[in-house]
């Protein structure tokens, strides 16, 4: 075995590896009972994973055996765990073992599964831990936690453990008055890294069960190797970083609660203890070099070992961290409640005590408008987050119920190691009411969104955005003189299909309904084709902006649900007019929303396989070798006119040239042209594209794909109906558009749209009873067409109050400039008019 002890005749290792096996005389001896046989131990196990490691054989005998295995082997081991103390270093089973038992007992890899049966608890365990410590630290330290806001954005990027972390620290910090401004790598880092270590453990977890529970196959005696460490090792390894990270953060957050402790003595007293007792960073280097040489020698069961007495250091370490963080919120009270001995260390005897007393007692009295000492510590309490202060409460609790200690600082931190210890009988209780504070938090029963959706609502003003970008929208159409259409978010099933090509795929189909095949509609082309050919129009300027839903893999600017913004020119026109002038209004939506820096990339659809009828083979790779062109499109397009061009030998591509030419001297003319760039490249993946074929990209940092698109489909409309109506159409990717316009906004640092709209706050003194009044000067606003809310307080502010009223005046402030006048409330609204500068109609 590794680190094991050699195997001698009448004994077996329990660990696994070389070494391990039993000679065939000595298996004869045993099997005949005329030599002994023990059962042995690697030296360095503790009490626990021995006892672990003969858990496990008793288990792997029981599931395993057959025939061949006795009761009275089984029964052995059994009595060795209920032994105390339990059996070190090796355990005597007695005489004639079978082979099929030998066989068991040396490849149950026992030891090796033991020590991960003993080290997964102890890291599920912790996994919950680290976060309550953690937010006792932020508390403690003042740290900023705007880390902790994140949300799940729906775009199936986010890390779900991520989500849980933040959302579990949300709720123990929630309503702390004590989180600040202090900026930490060892506070910012938390999500990431405590979400690193659930995933880890919840691996670790479920390999353990396997390796617990899987029996040990029966085979040719002599064979070992089965790859059992190997496959240990790679679920381990993981766990050995992570655990090593958790150790170095939770030390620096330790450190920084000393810090922030005011009374200079007890930080003094905690921080000689602290560098006395708890594991280093030094300790934490020395403990990852012996894991890699364990590693590396290929030791697997002595490098698990190794990771079990790492996880305890970590343990120790988090639970310096509370003391620390306990310290730092509640140190100075502990101080002045202490019963023999202050903690910062001067002695108090009786008649001390009893002097401290009254002295606190006339501290805290009502003098001079000082609070009594009930009150300031209900108002601490109300400091800490919710969270948080049932997790002080329990610590608190403990030494309450101790009443009999020292109050020692000594005393203190043996406490509350003892009390953060798995083993001990209260840290169930202090673990499951840590669960039931993170369970509680109401967004974990409430519903949540499906992937690739999201809500809006007025956080940084996403809704003011959209409906300024609408807005903008609906204009720009408009101007292009378009009516509007609205269409059934579900179509027949049959209107969809065989018109996206591959992309039809990602059509979501309903359920049947009376007999009909439904589908949600992939966008709003086909439907406004649909709705064209059922009424037999054949010219119009339409907009639509609606909803479209795409069974498609969320990504970031990837949405199932999304808003496109459709702009169509249908029925005969003067050639190219309809395409210069959706692409101008591409240009112009863009512009107006100033977005910033994009380009529109252009290109036929009869260039790239329009002529393709009429080439040979020869004449298509050598009109392929165009196709990384790009650029200018008056330029590009010279070239290719040029006598001797490839496309000038096929009459679909001279037809593309001149359509192209006649479009791009329009775009000239138009003053957009600079906005176009001719790429040859481009392919419009729909299937019912027939000409010009377009795309805009945003060229800034936020990497959003493309912002917009369209193109000419003159055969669709004939799909539905008998005539072919011509259609020119573009769409704005509208949610891609958004993202850019918030980024924009964070990073220009002010509010650039306000989420709401009001003018005027109308605050009233009284309470509910003078809601009658506050409603018909209110009302008097509404009716003037102003933007207003009321609210009323019985706070004395810059609120209407009775004297006001009984005077029949208001006063008015200027909230920009802070100017305060008194006016009569008959001339209320229209003073506010005026000042507003609304014209009433």
């Amino acid at each position: 075995m590794a680190d094991g002890g050699d195997t001698v005749a009448g004994a077996v290792a329990l660990g696994g590896g070389q070494g391990s096996s039993v000679s065939s005389s000595s298996a004869r001896a045993v099997s005949a009972g005329t030599a002994g046989f023990q059962i042995r131990f690697p030296p360095y196990f503790s009490v626990a994973e021995t006892r672990a490691s003969l858990a496990v054989l008793r288990n792997k005998l029981l599931i395993s055996g057959c025939s061949g295995t006795r009761t009275d082997l089984v029964d052995r081991i059994s009595d060795s765990l209920d032994s105390v103390p339990p059996p070190r270093g090796c355990l005597d089973v007695g005489h004639a073992l079978t082979d099929e038992e030998l066989y068991i007992l040396e490849h149950s890899r026992a030891a090796l599964y033991g020590i991960c049966a003993v080290l997964d608890p102890l890291s599920t365990a912790l996994s919950t831990t680290v976060d309550a410590v953690a937010a006792l630290s932020c508390e403690a330290i003042g740290a900023d936690v705007a880390v902790f806001n994140l949300m799940d954005s729906g775009d199936g990027f986010d890390s779900k453990e991520e989500i849980g972390v933040a959302s579990d620290l949300r709720v123990l910090l929630n309503g702390s008055k004590l989180v600040g401004k202090v900026e930490s790598e060892a506070i910012s880092c938390i999500p990431k890294l405590h979400a690193s270590l659930r995933r880890v453990v919840t691996s670790v977890h479920s390999q353990v069960r396997v390796y617990l529970n899987s029996r040990v196959r029966i085979q040719k005696v002599g064979s070992s190797a089965d790859g059992a460490a190997k496959a240990v090792e790679v679920v381990m390894s993981p766990l050995a970083v992570v655990l090593l990270a958790i150790g170095r953060t939770s030390l620096c957050r330790a450190k920084m609660n000393l810090d922030s402790i005011g009374a200079d003595a007890l930080k003094s007293r905690l921080t000689g203890m602290f560098e006395k007792e708890c594991v280093s960073t030094d300790d934490l280097e020395k403990e990852k070099k012996v894991l890699n040489n364990a590693q590396m020698g290929e030791d697997i069961e002595k490098f698990v070992h190794k990771l079990y007495v790492l996880c305890g250091h970590v343990w120790k370490i988090v639970a310096w961290e509370a003391i620390t963080a306990f310290v730092a919120l509640e140190g100075s009270e502990l101080s002045e409640k202490g019963k023999h001995e202050e903690i910062n260390g001067v002695q108090a005897d009786k008649k001390s005590e009893k002097k401290k007393k009254l002295s606190e007692k006339e501290k805290h009295e009502e003098i001079n408008g000082v609070q009594t000492d009930k009150k300031s510590e209900k108002k601490k309490k109300v400091l800490l987050g919710r969270g948080t202060a049932v997790v002080v409460q329990l610590i608190k609790g403990r030494f309450q119920t101790n009443g009999d200690s020292t109050g020692s600082l000594e005393k203190l931190v043996q406490d509350l190691l003892l009390f953060l210890d798995t083993r001990g009988p209260e840290f169930d209780d202090f673990s499951n009411k840590v669960k039931e504070i993170v369970d509680s938090n109401e967004s974990r029963r409430l519903p949540k969104v499906p992937k690739g959706t999201r809500d809006f609502a007025k956080e940084e003003e996403q809704m003011a955005i959209r409906e300024k970008a609408f807005s903008i929208i609906t204009e720009v159409f408009k101007k292009h003189c378009a009516t509007a259409l609205d269409t059934p978010v579900f179509e027949m099933r049959e209107t969809l299909m065989g018109k996206y090509g591959e992309d039809s795929k990602l059509i979501y189909d309903l359920a049947d309904q009376d007999g009909e095949l439904c589908s949600l509609r992939y966008d709003l082309t086909v439907p406004f084709a649909r709705f064209m050919a059922m009424n037999g129009l054949t010219s119009w300027r339409r907009y639509q902006i609606d909803k479209v839903y795409r069974r498609d893999k969320p990504s970031k600017g990837r949405y199932r649900e999304f808003y496109q913004c459709d702009f169509d020119i249908a029925g005969q026109n003067v050639r190219m007019g309809p395409d210069f002038e959706v692409i101008k209004i591409l240009t112009e939506l863009l512009d107006e929303l100033n977005i910033g820096d994009y380009e529109i990339k252009l290109n036929h659809r009869k260039l790239l396989d329009g002529g393709k009828k009429g080439l040979t083979a020869e004449m298509v790779d050598r009109i392929g070798n165009f196709v990384k062109e790009r650029g200018h499109p008056l330029e590009l397009l010279s070239k290719l006119q040029q006598k001797g061009s490839r496309f000038l030998e096929n009459e679909g591509s001279v037809h593309a040239l001149n359509d192209l030419e006649r479009l791009f001297k329009a775009l000239k003319a138009s003053k957009c042209i600079d906005k176009v760039v001719f790429d040859l490249s481009l392919a419009r993946g729909l299937d019912y594209y027939t000409g010009v074929i377009f795309e805009a990209v945003f060229k800034g940092d936020t990497q959003v794909g493309s912002i917009g698109a369209g193109g000419r489909y003159d055969n669709l409309i004939g799909m539905f109906g008998k005539k072919q109506v011509p259609v020119v159409g573009v769409s704005l990717g509208i949610e891609r558009v958004f993202a850019i316009m918030e980024q924009r906004q964070k990073d220009q640092g002010q509010r650039i749209i306000r989420a709401t709209e009001t003018q005027v706050l109308l605050g009233c003194l009284g309470d509910e009873d003078d809601l009658p009044t506050a409603a018909g000067l209110v009302s008097e606003l509404w009716d003037a067409k102003l933007r207003a809310v009321y609210m009323i307080h019985k706070k004395v502010m810059k609120h209407i109050g009775a004297r006001e009223l009984s005077e029949g005046v208001v006063k008015l402030k200027d909230m920009e400039n802070a100017k305060e006048e008194v006016v009569p409330i008959s001339a209320m609204v229209q003073e506010l008019l005026n000042r507003l500068k609304v014209v009433r109609t």
